[in-house]
Order: C-alpha cells, then sequence, then structure tokens
C-alpha cells in the first residue's frame, strides 16, 4: 500500500513541474570562424536549461502535452561579448488520432544582436528588462504559447500575445532592432502587432478552423476534415484580399505549404477548385507544390 501511495506521489510530482516546452536549441556560429569557442556550446546549453525549465505559465502541462518547438540561432557576428546574426523559431502540434505532427509557426527573425558573458545567467520578468537576448527568447516563447493556444480554441492565445506585447515594450529601452514600429514589416514588434489585431483575426480563426475542426477529425472523417481545412484556407483568402502580402499569410504558409500540398493530393476527393485558387492568390512562390494537387 506505502508503495502504491509513493508511486501516485511521485507521479504527481513528476506532473507538477513539468513545463510548458520541450524546446531544441541549436547555436551554429560557422561564419565567424570560431566556432569551436566554448563560449558557444555554453549559450546553447544555458538557453535550452532557460526555455525548457521556465514557468511560463500558471497551467500545469503533461509531459506528452508539451510543446515541441525549436529555435536556431546563427551567429554571423562575434565580438568580445557581442553578438549578431539571425534566429529562426519553429513550433508544431499533435494531430489527434493520428502519429501525424503538424508545423504551426515557422520564423526567420534576421534582427537578432546581443550581448552575453559565458556562463551570465539569465532571469525573466515581463515587466523587466534583463537583455535583449532574453527579451527576444521570451518573446517568442509566448508567441508560440499563443500559435498553439489559437489551433486549440477559438482566440485561445490573446493572453499570450498580451504578454509578449510587455516583452516588446519592455525591450526598447535596450535599443535594439525589431522592437519599434520603424524596424521594418518582418520585426518583432509588427508580428505581435498582427496576432493582436482585429484586422488579422481572420488568421487566428483559420489557425483554429485548420488544425481542430480540420486536421484532428480527419481521423473519423478524411473528408469532413478536408473541408473544414479547405474552409479555413478560403476564409484566409478573404483576409488576404483586404490586407494583401500581410506578414501573418507569408508566415502561415512558410509552416503550412509543404503540408496543404500533401493533404490535397491524396485521400477523399472533394472539391478543392476554389482552394487552389485561393493558394495561387495568396502564396505564388509555392505555385510547384500547388501545381502537385489533383482534382
Amino acid at each position: 500500500m506505502n508503495k502504491i501511495v509513493a508511486f501516485i506521489f511521485l507521479m504527481f510530482c513528476g506532473t507538477a513541474v513539468a513545463q510548458e516546452l520541450n524546446c531544441e536549441v541549436v547555436i551554429n556560429a560557422e561564419q565567424t570562424g570560431q566556432a569551436n569557442a566554448t563560449v558557444f556550446k555554453t549559450l546553447q546549453n544555458s538557453l535550452t536549461e532557460f526555455i525548457n525549465q521556465t514557468r511560463w505559465t500558471n497551467r500545469e502541462f503533461l509531459p506528452q502535452e508539451r510543446i515541441n518547438c525549436s529555435m536556431f540561432i546563427n551567429i554571423t557576428g562575434y565580438n568580445g561579448n557581442d553578438f549578431t546574426g539571425t534566429i529562426q523559431v519553429q513550433s508544431s502540434r499533435p494531430v489527434f488520432g493520428s502519429t501525424m505532427v503538424s508545423p504551426v509557426f515557422n520564423f526567420n527573425d534576421e534582427q537578432l544582436a546581443f550581448s552575453y558573458q559565458e556562463y551570465q545567467p539569465f532571469t525573466f520578468s515581463p515587466n523587466q528588462y534583463d537583455s535583449n537576448l532574453v527579451s527576444i527568447v521570451s518573446f517568442y516563447v509566448y508567441t508560440i504559447l499563443g500559435l498553439d493556444a489559437d489551433t486549440f480554441s477559438e482566440q485561445g492565445g490573446t493572453a499570450h500575445y498580451q504578454t509578449a506585447n510587455q516583452i516588446a515594450g519592455t525591450a526598447q529601452q535596450g535599443s535594439h532592432a525589431g522592437w519599434k514600429a520603424t524596424d521594418g514589416n518582418r520585426s518583432r514588434y509588427q508580428l505581435n502587432a498582427d496576432l493582436l489585431s482585429n484586422t488579422y483575426s481572420a488568421y487566428r480563426n483559420t489557425l483554429y478552423t485548420y488544425h481542430r475542426q480540420g486536421l484532428d477529425v480527419m481521423h473519423m472523417s478524411p473528408e469532413e476534415g478536408k473541408k473544414a481545412v479547405a474552409s479555413s484556407l478560403v476564409n484566409l483568402r478573404r483576409m488576404h484580399s483586404r490586407r494583401p502580402n500581410s506578414l501573418l499569410v507569408r508566415t502561415f504558409f512558410d509552416a503550412k505549404a509543404d503540408e496543404i500540398a500533401q493533404i490535397f493530393s491524396g485521400g477523399p476527393s472533394v472539391d478543392i477548385r476554389e482552394v487552389v485558387d485561393a493558394l495561387s492568390s495568396m502564396a505564388p512562390t509555392h505555385s510547384e507544390k500547388w501545381g502537385n494537387i489533383r482534382y
């Protein structure tokens, strides 16, 4: 009996300490000519621990519920404690009733610049500026959390985007690029502003319909699932017609183009002529993929 109680207690404790993310961090410093410097390995290990062991929300996540994501940091400049480069952020979520994993977010941030001293500790508070690196990583953590939540419930990620917005506002005091309206149409500022804007709410609705009403029902009814995915893409086109070439639409297809082509290239036949027109209009750079769709 005591063994059973102890086992349940250990299971409970394991659940209680499980964090939200399962994030792989990769630091590539080949372009610096100093790829073997220990600082890069230390930075990779420290960021991995920081992201995966920080408690980002009040919600309890089971180990299997943790969000799989990655941050690929390409260091192109390294001078003393100053680093410049890019960060590629990706996330995915499982598809209910299958072994399929669906990409949700794929974003390349070219405005990465930060100072870091080896073994420097990382601390996070949304209302306190610690370093530009902590601000950037934390910003993307909450963006990942928000996008994941949007795939499971309508407009479910708002609170996370609002926290990311706090981080962006606080980070402006660091005077680094990416945090202000003047920093271009692919900045962190623009990404967050669009996610919180009613103008682009159809993007977030598409995330929900595409995943929860589309992919997640395919194990029961592939035809109905495909119809829901198709409907979500047509709905996204309406937003695109009002706001062509938006950052969110480009970001959506950076993550989804291969998956969409696969969904509509097999399985039960549904009428997708309108969908193919929508895809060609919204994402012409992926026209080769759309050309492989059969209907």
